[in-house]
């Protein structure tokens, strides 16, 4: 009898804590359903678009947007070129003029143990035949001092080139910074070895330049004053600064027979090159 009596109550309370366990989970269940989901970025591309905003007179102004990374249009031609691949030149140019300052070396004399150094400027003008091949008119004027035969007054004289020549180039590797040329030339080279002799200022030299005449004391040594065979073979660098002009380097091999043999000396410039119209 006693057990039967306590089985009931015990059997009791466990139901009454099932019940108040089910109660809780419902509650919780309800209250977390009615809880906001937190916000989400949304995927690139895919943000709704912004309601129009209004103006202050009641109409509906158009809603603003900004135009994707890269994507503004250009709004002047000068941007426009300055963003472009390139705007180097493109070679087909009938003519170009080039100007610049020269270095020469050279020897005054059949028997003068010494080269000497002059400088000057170079000229030329190219008509291109077709955008590889032109033909070139090459003018130089160059002047230097010289060492001479041992002598009691001159030191070192002036010398005076003319050089006139004529020829070929030919445009070699190039691209829209910088073209490569080759060039070869022929001409003369009006030398003036008497500059200096023929200006002395006490009336007749006592030494001749080239030849001994009657009551002088000698000659300096040099080549009488004539025009000579002249030649250069070489090429030029041309650093593009845009379609018309460009700097130039002109280093070449130069040929003269002023005396019995032929002679090779160095020559080069630097200067501007300028293009012309196009074919």
């Amino acid at each position: 009898m006693l057990f039967t009596n306590l089985t009931p109550a015990r059997t009791a309370r466990i139901a009454g804590r099932f019940a108040t366990l089910a109660l809780a989970v419902l509650f919780a269940a309800a209250a977390h359903s009615q809880t906001p989901a937190p916000a989400s970025n949304p995927a690139p591309g895919t943000a709704p678009m912004q309601p129009s905003s209004s103006s202050t007179d009641g109409q509906t102004a158009p809603a603003t947007t900004q135009a994707a990374p890269g994507t503004t249009p250009i709004a002047t031609h000068r941007a426009a070129v300055a963003l472009a691949p390139g705007h180097g030149p493109t070679y087909h140019n009938k003519w170009d003029l080039y100007g610049g300052l020269s270095f020469m070396n050279g020897q005054a004399g059949q028997n003068l143990p010494k080269r000497y150094n002059m400088g000057g400027g170079e000229g030329q003008f190219t008509y291109w035949l077709t955008p590889r091949l032109g033909l070139a008119a090459d003018y130089r004027w160059a002047a230097g001092t010289t060492p001479v035969l041992p002598n009691l007054i001159y030191n070192r004289p002036l010398i005076i080139q003319n050089i006139f020549a004529g020829g070929v180039q030919y445009r070699g590797p190039k691209n829209r910074y910088v073209a490569i040329n080759y060039h070869a030339f022929a001409g003369g080279d009006d030398g003036n070895f008497s500059h200096t002799v023929d200006t002395y200022p006490h009336g007749i030299s006592p030494y001749g330049a080239c030849t001994t005449a009657p009551g002088q004391k000698g000659n300096l040594g040099l080549y009488c004053n004539h025009i000579a065979p002249w030649a250069a073979v070489g090429g030029s660098i041309d650093f593009n600064q845009g379609p018309r002009f460009a700097v130039r380097l002109s280093p070449d091999l130069d040929i003269e027979h002023f005396g019995t043999e032929t002679r090779y000396f160095f020559g080069i410039s630097l200067g501007i090159l300028f293009r012309g119209a196009r074919h």
